[in-house]
Formats: structure tokens, C-alpha cells, sequence
């Protein structure tokens, strides 16, 4: 947001307009109002922004099999254990995405008309920008409105959303029809096609050969004039790159399984995620600290204005708190313990020789579980005997210990599974009112790992585990990469991906285990579960871990911390209730 309030400082140096600190003559100015003041018409596409839908923490992965929450009025928990219906739906995106969907559709209807710079081609250049970030902008609320209300209606027809690509005013016809989900996919994939024309890859600073030959051709020859609409000042808005990932996204969501109605390939998925990892050449640019880029959130303030690390194609703003510790941290570093990893989770990490624990040749071992694990397992979540916090505290949640750390000692702080979140959160951190340490935060929008998954899965599926089509990876080469960087079987040569890599469906259920552990606690875990139409309804299950006499422990695993209570239907989500009630067009999904 810093960046948006920077362009609307900036614009008035070359637009002209009335001064933008003289108050309007009245308080309620309508749409007109932007093509004469090119400041307020920036505030529309500015609300876009405003309603973005990402979120800073984990929520929804306390819905599914990889986590619950000690949080008893948690809305996501109620909605997980058969509150769900389409009267409450903690998951809708229909009110938000729509408001943001008009004020692009006002923003695009207005923006040819608004002389944007006295100088016609910086008038060009931020018409162009600005447009393109309207339509990147409206690909993505689409998206997450598909992603959220998109479904099967009672006739078995796969319907999407209704698409409104012109503003609404008092006098307009509300009453609107679903379009096919394949047409709603179309309309993504188009707008975020617009949106790649017209903007920049990244926002940088451009040296004078980098220019598009559009702006020479209109007489910018200057680097520093293209770096005035499209330098590193703008880091943070929307651009090509983000863009081209939505386009990855979308189409992964319409080539699954719920889906497959849609027309839309696998080898699309795989074609659109390689785009955005050939800009980074590959394999070759993965970000070996990407796995834990929250844990280096100081280092953001290193790469200039609005900057990201290699792992982040967008992020949200740094903030320098300590609340997600407040929230996670286990009681007795002062937090409350909010998400809690289930023993379902914990049992997807694979051992370090890269088996997973339930083969043979893994070397698990039941009476020293945590022993030779991933070290993903010890990055991302807190395990009895585990250290977290500025001082190394060991954090006990075995039924022996003395803290308010042993699961289910106290409701609303103790974990319920016998495990804490350990990833978003800084150790530096001290929530205690006494001490109060903050850290630098920050939030990851999207990232290459997501879009290296992407590509993984979706080449899988189009071509095989080693085929790769005209790019020049496979998806054998990504989750190796994947797993080397996060030190999976570097002494055996990762036998275990060796063992499967001829394998279609077997490479399936790797890939799809390793885009659980490497996205966990970052919402995906819900959406995942729902387009591959499988295991909604896994109960989340504990660890409750004892004493011996003798000092050793005794691990037994609780199958039932918290049934899961979906219908198959609920693979799709519902059209709002209060919506199909005031409209007759609106027809709403199987079963809701």
C-alpha cells in the first residue's frame, strides 16, 4: 500500500489536474469525477488493492488434516465439523472479490479518457501500466471467486461464476446467470494475458536497451523517464510475473480432477508455470534459503525499495511485531498456541534418507520418532523435546511435563495434538509484556516454490514423471531440486525418488506430499484436498506421549482429536445463500 500512496503523490508532477489537497466542493463525488482528476480515478484501482484476499497466517489449514486449532470459536472449526453450509461459509469470497471486480470495471470503463500526464508519452506509459494492472487485478479476484464458489450444479453441469466485466449502477439488471466454468477460465486467462502485454516483467531499475520498443518508438529513449512509470518505485503492484502466475494457477485448479470438465490441460498448467520459471532459468534460479523465507524477513529490507528475496514473486508489506508469536508460540514462551500440526501431517514429512516413515527401508523408528527426520519437520513445526524462542526454551508436551505446554493441559493455550506451528514465527521473538521483542515479518503472496509445484504436478500428468515437452525440466527435475535444497537424501542419492521416477501415479503421490509439507500452514492444504476430490473427510489425529520408569518414552497416536464432517458435495463450494435467495438466475451448487 506504501507504493500506491507513492504513485498517487507522484502523479500530480505530471498530470494535470486540480490540486489534489483542495477539498472537493462537496464530499460525495461519483465516477465522472476521475476523468478530470487522475489522483482520485488511481484510488479506484487503489481499493482493488485494498481488497486483496490473501492472508498473513495460517487459518484455513485448521480446517483440514494438517492442522486444528485450540481457538474453540474458531469459525474454520465449526465450518470443518459440520457447521458448513451456504448461510456460513467462512471460506466465501463472493462479497469481496465482487466489490473489487467493480471498482476495476469502473477503473478500465474511465481509464482511456483521463489525460494521465501532460507529457503524452508518460501518458502512454502510465495509462499502460495502470491498465494492466486493472486487468492482472481482475484476473486475480476472479480467480479466488472461481476457486471459492465454482462448482457442480444439480444436473451435473460444471458452472462457474457470473462474469461482470462492466460497472453496476442503481439501474442495472443484478439478476445475473453463472457462466460455464470453462468460459470463467477463459476470461482469467485473457485478462491476465492483457495484463502481461502491457506491463513490465518486474519493476526495477531499467537501463536505456531495456525500454520496450513500443515506448522508442514514441520517443522515450531516456531510461530514467521509463523508470519514472515502471522503476523499482513500484514494487509491490501488480506486474507481468504476477500475472503469468495467476494464469499457472487457474489453470492448475481447472486441469484437476473436480475440474476436468473445464476442456483445460494439463500441459497448459505446465506450459504457463514454465513461463514464469524460465524468467528465472529453470532449476537453476531455485532459492536454496526458499523454504524459509519467513525466517530471513530482515534481509527484505536489503533489497531496495519494496524489494523481495529470489524464493517471493509478490509479498505483502513488513510489519516489525511480534503477533504471530503471540498467537503460536506454546504457552510457556507466552503465546497461545493457536494452530496445532496434526500426527497426520507430522507423518507426511519423509525420513532424511528421503523414504517415507511407513516403508520398510526408511528406518523409522516408533520409540525415537523425530530421529532422522526431514529437516523441513524440525523448521516447520515444534515437536516434544523441541527448542523455540530467544532463549532456546525446550518445549515439553509430553503428558510428563510441567508446563502449560503438555497437550491438553489448559484449554485455549495447550495444543490439542501435541504439537505447536513453528513456521511464520520468529524465535527471536519475546511476547512477554516484560521483554516485548519484535522482529520483521512479512507475508508471502505467492512464491517460485508454489509455482515450481505447479509445474511439477502438472508435467506429471501431461507427459510423464521424466518427460518435459519443449521446456527444459522435468517434473523428476523439480522435485529433486526441491528435495536436495531442503536435505533429502543427499547420501543415497534420494533412492526413494529414483524408485518412483518411472512411475506416473507414484510420482503423483510424491509430488502432491511434497507440495503439503513445502506449502503447509500457507492455505493451500483446503483447496488442494477439494481439486483432487480426495480425503476431505481424514480425521486430524495427536500424539500423546508418556514416561517410563526408566526415562524412556512411549508414543501413542490419538486417531480422533477432531472428526472431519464434510459431504462429498463439499468439494465445491456454495453460492451464497442471501444471493440465490434475491436473485432467480442464480443457480447454486449440488447439495448446498
Amino acid at each position: 500500500m506504501k507504493n500506491i500512496f507513492k504513485i498517487l503523490a507522484l502523479l500530480p508532477l505530471f498530470a494535470a489536474c486540480d490540486d489534489l489537497f483542495e477539498p472537493a466542493l462537496e464530499n460525495n463525488r461519483d465516477e465522472d469525477a476521475m476523468i478530470e482528476d487522475p489522483g482520485y480515478a488511481q484510488g479506484f484501482l487503489a481499493n482493488a488493492y485494498i481488497l486483496l484476499p490473501y492472508q498473513t497466517g495460517s487459518v484455513s489449514d485448521v480446517a483440514t488434516d494438517d492442522a486444528v486449532t485450540n481457538d474453540m470459536s474458531s469459525s474454520y472449526m465449526k465450518m470443518a465439523t459440520g457447521a458448513w453450509d451456504s448461510d456460513f461459509d467462512p471460506m466465501s469470497q463472493w462479497q469481496g472479490r465482487y466489490n473489487a471486480i467493480q471498482y476495476v470495471n469502473l477503473f478500465l470503463e474511465n481509464v482511456d479518457k483521463i489525460v494521465w500526464a501532460n507529457d503524452e508519452r508518460f501518458g502512454r506509459m502510465f495509462k499502460d501500466r495502470l491498465k494492466g494492472e486493472a486487468y492482472g487485478l481482475r484476473a486475480l479476484h476472479m480467480y479466488h471467486l472461481l476457486r471459492a464458489h465454482g462448482g457442480k450444479i444439480s444436473d451435473g453441469t460444471l458452472m462457474g461464476i457470473p462474469l461482470i466485466l462492466e460497472s453496476e449502477n442503481a439501474d442495472s439488471d443484478f439478476n445475473h446467470s453463472r457462466e460455464s466454468y470453462a468460459k470463467c477460465v477463459d476470461q482469467i486467462i485473457s485478462d491476465a494475458n492483457e495484463a502481461i502485454k502491457l506491463l513490465p516483467q518486474e519493476y526495477k531499475t531499467f537501463a536505456t536497451n531495456e525500454i520496450p520498443q513500443r515506448y522508442q518508438e514514441i520517443g522515450v529513449t531516456n531510461a530514467s523517464d521509463y523508470n519514472r512509470v515502471c522503476g523499482e518505485t513500484f514494487r509491490g503492484l501488480m506486474n507481468a510475473r504476477i500475472a503469468a502466475s495467476v494464469k499457472a494457477q487457474v489453470a492448475l485448479m481447472a486441469a484437476s480432477p473436480a475440474f476436468t470438465e473445464s476442456g483445460v490441460k494439463w500441459e497448459d498448467a505446465a506450459n504457463y508455470a514454465a513461463d514464469v520459471l524460465n524468467q528465472i532459468d529453470g532449476i537453476s534460479g531455485i532459492d536454496q534459503e526458499g523454504g524459509v523465507w519467513y525466517v530471513n524477513a530482515d534481509k527484505v529490507t536489503n533489497y531496495g525499495t519494496g524489494g523481495s528475496p529470489a524464493e517471493i514473486i509478490w509479498r505483502g508489506s513488513t510489519s516489525n511485531n511480534n503477533d504471530i508469536e503471540k498467537e503460536n508460540f506454546p504457552p510457556s514462551l507466552y503465546g497461545s498456541g493457536r494452530v496445532n500440526p496434526t500426527q497426520n501431517l507430522v507423518e507426511a514429512f519423509p525420513m532424511l534418507n528421503g523414504y517415507p516413515v511407513a516403508d520398510a527401508a526408511s528406518g523409522y523408528d516408533l520409540s525415537d520418532p523425530y530421529a532422522n527426520r526431514d529437516p523441513r519437520l524440525s523448521n516447520y513445526i515444534i515437536y516434544n523435546g523441541s527448542e523455540q524462542g530467544p532463549s532456546n526454551t525446550q518445549i515439553i508436551t509430553g503428558i510428563y511435563g510441567t508446563t502449560t505446554d503438555v497437550i491438553n493441559k489448559e484449554s485455549g493455550l495447550s495444543t490439542r495434538t501435541g504439537y505447536y506451528m513453528r513456521k511464520h514465527t520468529r524465535k527471536e521473538c519475546n511476547p512477554n509484556s516484560n521483554s516485548n521483542t519484535t522482529a520483521i515479518h512479512y507475508s508471502a503472496r505467492i512464491r517460485f516454490t508454489e509455482i515450481f509445484l505447479i509445474y511439477a504436478e502438472a508435467a506429471n500428468e501431461a507427459w510423464g514423471p521424466m518427460g518435459s515437452s519443449t521446456n527444459n525440466y522435468s517434473a523428476y527435475d523439480v522435485i529433486k531440486a526441491i528435495r536436495q535444497r531442503a536435505g533429502i537424501g543427499l547420501d543415497n542419492g534420494d533412492a526413494y525418488l529414483e524408485s518412483v521416477k518411472g512411475d506416473k501415479d507414484k510420482m503423483r503421490d510424491l509430488i502432491r506430499n511434497e507440495r503439503r509439507i513445502e506449502l503447509c500452514f500457507e492455505n493451500f492444504r483446503f483447496w488442494d484436498l477439494r481439486r483432487w476430490n480426495s480425503g476431505i473427510n481424514e480425521a486430524a489425529k495427536g500424539i500423546q506421549i508418556s514416561q517410563n520408569t526408566d526415562g524412556s518414552l512411549t508414543f501413542n497416536t490419538l486417531d480422533k482429536v477432531e472428526a472431519r464432517s464434510y459431504k462429498d458435495y463439499m468439494i465445491y463450494g456454495p453460492i451464497p445463500y442471501s444471493e440465490t435467495q434475491k436473485w432467480s438466475n442464480l443457480i447454486q451448487n449440488k447439495g448446498w
